[in-house]
């Protein structure tokens, strides 16, 4: 299993309608760090056990990025039900990613 890449419109719905967490990735296609970011994340899905993850280019969601006042990409923000539970720009291991997104 591999991150999906989801559209604002999408994720707007998710976060509304959602009553699981789930968490999305803020990335440009030309960071390298966000590709880093998101090779770690596919490591984290391919093990199980973690809530869903999308990734959303962070050049088509000005809305969300203005309304959840991201600063820098990779951002991973996790949510549920409409509330902001989790928001980190520092992406360091695995281990740690296990930690965040587990079911």
């Amino acid at each position: 299993m591999a991150v999906q890449e989801i559209s604002e419109k999408e994720l707007k719905v998710r976060w509304n309608e959602t009553g699981s967490r789930e968490a999305v990735l803020f990335y440009t296609p030309l960071c390298g760090t966000c590709k880093l970011a998101e090779r770690m994340l596919n490591i984290v899905l391919e093990a199980g056990g973690t809530i869903p993850v999308s990734k959303i280019n962070i050049n088509y969601a000005l809305d969300l990025t203005q309304d959840w006042k991201i600063s820098s990409v990779p951002a991973l923000i996790i949510f549920q039900a409409g509330s902001l539970i989790q928001k980190e720009y520092a992406i360091r291991s695995v281990v740690e990613l296990q930690q965040w997104l587990k079911l």
